[in-house]
């Protein structure tokens, strides 16, 4: 995953496995990396619940370092839902973890994707 990200080309991944098997691990590492080069990441869960889980996650991880990270799905109001895409729209929000309310079309990010070197 690493070899992937650091190429100039978007990369896509879906992480799947059984429960243990370290698919949070491996995505808290690679948001890590990614907010470290400079990019904003999104983070799509099936569930409202493992968006909470999520975002719990990540930011106890992320607690020490200049990372945000906002969640975006039916748990926020709509006050919180525009503040969070206001964030990724102006670059405020680094990490977003939400449902499909990520991809509706009315979140735009402002430095998605690979930055090139």
């Amino acid at each position: 995953m690493k070899a992937d990200m650091e190429r100039s080309v978007p990369m896509d991944r879906l992480i799947c496995g059984d429960v243990g098997f370290g698919k949070t691990e491996v995505a808290v590492r690679a948001a890590f990396k990614a907010v470290q080069d400079g990019t904003q990441v999104a983070l799509l869960c099936p569930t409202t619940l493992l968006v909470k889980q999520h975002v719990d996650t990540f930011t106890e991880r992320f607690a020490q370092f200049p990372v945000k990270v906002a969640a975006l799905s039916r748990f926020q109001t709509d006050k919180e839902a525009r503040e969070v895409i206001e964030g990724l729209s102006d670059g405020s929000i680094d990490v977003v973890i939400g449902t499909h309310r990520l991809i509706t079309g009315s979140v735009r990010f402002k430095q998605a994707g690979p930055r090139h070197r």
